[in-house]
């Protein structure tokens, strides 16, 4: 006779394990109205790509905002409650601008709350985010003009970015940017100066605008950018006030300065720095004597004739090639005679330095061709600048770029023989 099984005995628990207690695999919840929405984001991700995530951002914002105005309220949708702040009502439209693309949310609204709900992942009156804002201001910090801008950025699908908000974008990096004009400086034996010229338009005028930078060359033979200032002209006034305001920052030491010849620059580095020797740009004297030649054959042949008094091998050799090419134009050029023996000796200083520093110290080339060419290519897209802040914006931020590559550099531009030097 079989003995009786016995019939399994039904188990009340709390249904994560099977009628007999054997434990089983805990049972999901119901899925809600936003798992739903999630898994299908999830799908359309794999199913389209990239191309999905403005899309997919725009329904994520959209359900966050309104999970956002729930906490806000401190009830559910269509949910009653003595806690509840106010009633959910509708929403409005919303155009947002990300690095996924361009948004078109629906913000919620609501009435009858002591104040009024507004998502805190927005800003109010910005349409665009932080990111974007950031990316356009580099975009215009590397010289790219804002109607170019708006191309670029539509390229990623982001709509409809304005001149004014790309302006806005770039006054982002303001404070950054004066934090670096006002660094403190030190010792600098050697300075570079040098302008250019921009164009600004200041009440509807289109003017130029003087951009006035020095660099230096500090103890461990670097070269630096000590600093720039946007000023109307390179009167005494404006060069006096910028190297006043390098002094102020703790610039010292300075025993030589290269530079073009500009009486402004000349009367203020004389009332700020009157112990520094002064260095006038030795190619600028070349092309200034080309000017000075009364004919064709003269024009052709000064530059070649000082070639030999800038490559002299020392400061008496060099005074006395010079002297030989005075007495050869005297009778037939005396005007020319009489310039190059006012001007040439100013172009003698650098012989007084290590003969192994004359080459680098010689001319301005080192901030014309680093500084003010790189300047010149950062900024002709623009061609006129709205104000003399965004020059100064843009001129800073292409400053920087270049003193942080010369810091990092691993050679230096020059060396000192000794500490003492």
């Amino acid at each position: 006779m079989e003995e009786a099984v016995d019939a399994p005995v039904p188990f009340e628990g709390d249904g994560s394990e099977s009628r007999i207690g054997v434990p089983t695999t805990k049972k999901e919840p119901p899925m809600t109205n936003d798992d739903t929405t999630i898994a299908r984001l999830l799908e359309q991700l794999i199913a389209e790509g990239p191309q999905a995530m403005a899309q997919v951002m725009t329904t994520l914002m959209n359900v966050a905002m309104r999970f956002e105005r729930e906490q806000f309220l401190g009830a559910g949708h269509y949910q009653r409650g003595p806690e509840r702040r106010g009633y959910a009502n509708g929403t409005k439209p919303k155009t947002l601008d990300t690095l996924a693309g361009t948004l078109h949310l629906d913000i919620p609204k609501t009435a009858g709350a002591p104040e009024p709900f507004y998502p805190s992942s927005l800003e109010r009156g910005r349409r665009s985010c932080r990111a974007v804002m950031l990316a356009a201001a580099e975009m215009y910090v590397k010289g790219v003009s804002t109607r170019d801008v708006e191309k670029v950025l539509a390229e990623f699908g982001i709509e409809g970015l304005s001149s004014t908000q790309v302006s806005r974008a770039a006054s982002l990096l303001d404070a950054d940017l004066e934090a670096w004009r006002n660094r403190r400086l030190g010792r600098f034996r050697y300075v570079f100066l040098d302008a250019r010229y921009e164009k600004t338009r200041e009440h509807g005028v289109a003017d130029d605008c003087a951009v006035l930078t020095a660099i230096g060359v500090d103890p461990d033979g670097r070269r630096r950018v000590l600093g720039v200032s946007i000023a109307v002209s390179e009167a005494e006034v404006h060069w006096r006030a910028f190297l006043d305001s390098l002094v102020a920052r703790g610039l010292s030491g300075v025993e030589f300065i290269t530079s073009d010849d500009h009486a402004g620059l000349k009367a203020a580095r004389k009332a700020v720095l009157p112990g520094a020797r002064w260095q006038r740009c030795q190619f600028h004297i070349a092309q200034n004597a080309i000017h000075h030649a009364p004919n064709l054959s003269l024009r052709n042949t000064i530059g070649e004739e000082l070639r030999a008094v800038w490559n002299a091998t020392g400061f008496e050799a060099a005074e006395a090639e010079l002297k030989r090419i005075v007495d050869r134009h005297r009778a037939a050029a005396p005007k020319l005679a009489a310039w190059l023996e006012a001007a040439v000796p100013e172009g003698l200083a650098v012989f007084k330095l290590p003969k192994d520093h004359w080459r680098r110290m010689r001319t301005s080339n080192p901030i014309e061709r680093c500084i003010q060419q790189e300047l010149k290519r950062r900024t002709q897209k623009i061609r006129v600048f709205p104000n003399e802040a965004s020059l100064e914006r843009l001129v800073s931020a292409i400053l920087i770029e270049i003193d942080e590559k010369w810091a990092a550099s691993t050679l230096p531009y020059l060396t000192w023989k000794s500490p003492a030097a």
